[in-house]
């Protein structure tokens, strides 16, 4: 009976000592079993997909999809490593359709000779064109190799949708400061990989900051515990200490994982729209803040005011729409830094503004008639009439100039049929629109209604 995955894993290959010492620490540190792998319990947890396809070594295709940092790499290893499969790795960034072609072949020639298969990984899958990924998809096909990829790139944006299809696609979240601060622990206990034997303690308050900053990237988390440890001074033989100072110092900036044509960029944009919509200024200035800290297009985010201030404020406050206006002038007329003060006043102002995206959704549903209904014809009465022989075609019969009355109204048809798209709420000022409109029409109908 063959050992559980999660329960005992094979011992892991040992690197040369010597080798290990010329290594990064976040490349030392890489998990040599799942036992060690930290995150991703959302896949990786007692009964998920992810665990019960390795335990069974029934699946045939993987990508793994998330953001730097998470563990990807070390993932698609240590899948490798718990099946009987052969591990061979590609780079989406320096690999060619030769050398895709001469990998296949290899494990062609490896699947009669010794029947086991091989796993193709391909990091950063995203890079290679569509030409390069339809070359893995007969292989695939025919289990010639079985294909592991990772990319930061939403695959069902990025990846050929042949490949996606034959392929079980997982995402993995940014590590928490809980599993990072477990990983700090743990290049210091460790004596083989870490710094277990040079004396090194980490302060509660350090390990936080780091973990904190790192945004759920373990390279970036265990490079600035490196660089803490290697650039710190100390005498010889003494025992040092990583202080809150110190880690500081290590990791200055916090980088935020923002792809400028990536998820990050849509789905931040999102969540700030909607938190706009939902009335939330606290939620709509983070994500604003996020934003500009990543440094995205201030140009954009005027756009998306402007059209958030029309379509989800809409009628409620129509001054909503001249300050998104006004802040994206602003916003040309001065730059940055002090852009971002004309941008923060639009978006509270949209938050807390009424909402109502009744004239929005009327043009919604008048769309849909015009292209799925009949197209209807322009009434006689509103006709242009203003050309030699209109009259004589009977244009602008029958028309009432709306001036000309009391009120500047006049019960009179501009639509065959009836139909109504706008239809206003009760929110901020288009209350009083609703109540007016209501008069309106209700002249109209009395109009409309024959006398008995």
């Amino acid at each position: 009976m063959e050992d559980s995955l999660f329960d005992q894993a094979p011992e892991p290959t040992k690197v040369p000592h010597s080798d290990i010492a010329g290594m990064p620490l976040a490349a030392r540190m890489r998990p040599r079993s799942l036992q060690d792998y930290s995150g991703q319990e959302h896949i990786l947890g007692e009964g998920k997909l992810l665990r019960r396809a390795i335990e069974a070594d029934r699946f045939s295709s993987l990508i793994f999809y998330g953001p730097p940092g998470v563990g990807k790499t070390s993932l698609a290893r240590l899948v490798a490593g718990h099946t009987s499969a052969r591990f061979v790795n590609l780079s989406g960034v320096e690999s060619n359709v030769s050398e895709i072609r001469q990998k296949v072949e290899e494990a062609r020639t490896y699947q009669r000779l010794h029947t086991r298969a091989t796993i193709l990984f391909v990091d950063e899958i995203h890079r290679f064109n569509k030409s390069q990924q339809d070359v893995l998809l007969p292989h695939i096909e025919h289990g010639t190799i079985r294909f592991i990829g990772a990319t930061t790139h939403n695959p069902y944006f990025y990846i050929n949708s042949p490949l996606v299809s034959r392929s079980q696609v997982f995402q993995l979240e940014p590590l928490t400061t809980e599993n990072l601060i477990q990983l700090i622990e743990r290049c210091v206990t460790d004596k083989e990989r870490g710094f277990g034997n040079d004396q090194i303690t980490v302060t509660p308050e350090a390990a936080h900051h780091l973990a904190t900053i790192a945004d759920g990237d373990a390279r970036k988390c265990l490079t600035a515990l490196e660089l803490a440890v290697l650039t710190t001074p100390r005498e010889h033989g003494s025992s040092l200490k990583i202080t809150l100072e110190i880690a500081e110092e290590s990791i200055q900036q916090k980088a935020v994982v923002y792809d400028a044509d990536g998820d990050e960029h849509y789905d931040t944009i999102s969540a700030f729209i909607k938190s706009m919509r939902g009335s939330d200024p606290d939620a709509a200035l983070y994500w604003l803040a996020k934003m500009l800290y990543a440094g995205e297009d201030i140009r954009f985010i005027a756009r998306r005011l402007v059209i958030a201030a029309s379509e989800d404020v809409g009628l409620a406050d129509s001054n909503a729409l001249r300050v998104a206006v006004a802040a994206q002038q602003a916003v040309e007329f001065i730059g940055l830094p002090e852009a971002q003060i004309p941008l923060a006043h639009a978006t509270v102002y949209l938050a807390t503004a009424p909402k109502s995206n009744r004239s929005y959704a009327g043009l919604a549903a008048a769309m849909k008639d015009v292209k799925e209904g009949r197209t209807l014809a322009v009434p006689k009465h509103l006709r242009d009439s203003h050309y030699k022989g209109a009259k004589d075609l009977g244009h602008g019969k029958g028309y009432l100039y709306s001036h000309n009355y009391g009120d500047g109204y006049v019960p009179q048809a501009y639509l065959p049929e009836g139909r109504r798209y706008y239809e206003p709420t009760d929110h901020g000022m288009e209350k009083r629109i609703k109540e007016r409109l209501a008069h309106w029409r209700a002249l109209f109908e009395a109009e409309q209604t024959p006398e008995t």
